[in-house]
């Protein structure tokens, strides 16, 4: 039986044009296919940096779409995250507000999981925006989400994560003692936070958890109609079970890329043999003590 599976983390540049962060969608789960990836992980705010209300009124739209293209090409594709205006069980989310929603698409088109955020994020950043406070307009996911991915007969289990999630080691551990060998971290870190914590983030979740954690991410510049320009740090990167760097982008923009790419691509292998010794080496989950 075959133990492994190769993943792919998508950077993008999303802008507020959803039709064009479509077509780039689209491509990059098509390249990451033809590259032998079996589970492609878009970034957080994949069809649209900014523009959420307009975004989250066509939700059901876009979740459908993303499925068509898992579907086209056999295989799992996770949504890095789309604003929703309602809760999982359907209700609409109150005081106008929406989730940030994660979801895995089978290979077959079908919903395989969601997951909405549960840490908001907020901060005070030296950036042109100043502050930041997604609780303003999100309202927290409430359940943590770790579902199977079967690939070659063989079953992986994928916790759930998106963004400033990564700053939580609780969440990451929760994870790995409810099954998961990988973590999905679908992100847009700002330029100064993810130039700070970022890969420093990627490793030290995946030293708490021991699981290979997967960071899609946005990069570059993104135009908003207030005229203030957001920046995101890029730097898309997939670290295994040990807290090495397996591959990444090395850059905020897309740089280098031939130009029919609007994205990049970083892709690693997760041999389940591999991480299940490393773990029975370092036993740290049978050593933990306060949770």
């Amino acid at each position: 039986m075959n133990h492994k599976m190769t993943i792919a983390a998508v950077q993008m540049n999303s802008q507020q044009d959803i039709n064009a962060n479509l077509a780039t969608i689209k491509a990059a789960i098509s390249d990451a296919s033809a590259q032998g990836a079996k589970l492609v992980v878009l970034p957080e705010n994949c069809c649209s940096m900014g523009e959420q209300r307009a975004t989250a009124a066509r939700f059901d739209e876009l979740s459908s779409t993303i499925s068509d293209y898992a579907r086209m090409h056999g295989v799992y594709v996770l949504a890095g995250s789309l604003p929703c205006p309602y809760r999982p069980e359907g209700i609409i989310v109150p005081d106008g507000r929406m989730r940030q929603v994660s979801q895995l698409f089978a290979p077959d088109g079908t919903q395989a999981a969601r997951y909405d955020k549960i840490h908001l994020f907020t901060a005070t950043v030296a950036d042109k925006q100043g502050s930041y406070n997604e609780a303003a307009t999100f309202e927290p996911g409430t359940q943590t989400v770790v579902t199977p991915i079967e690939v070659n007969n063989a079953i992986f289990q994928l916790g759930m994560m998106v963004c400033f999630d990564l700053r939580f080691p609780a969440l990451a551990q929760r994870l790995r003692q409810a099954g998961a060998k990988l973590l999905s971290a679908p992100s847009a870190f700002t330029y100064l936070t993810g130039q700070a914590n970022w890969s420093l983030l990627l490793q030290a979740r995946a030293l708490d958890s021991q699981c290979m954690v997967i960071g899609a991410a946005q990069g570059g510049e993104h135009s908003y109609k207030t005229g203030n320009p957001r920046q995101t740090w890029g730097h898309a990167a997939i670290t295994a079970f040990d807290g090495s760097v397996v591959d990444s982008y090395e850059n905020s923009a897309l740089e280098g890329q031939a130009l029919d790419k609007s994205y990049a691509l970083v892709l690693a292998t997760l041999d389940k043999g591999a991480q299940e010794k490393g773990r029975q080496s370092m036993p740290i989950f049978q050593c933990h003590r306060l949770a």
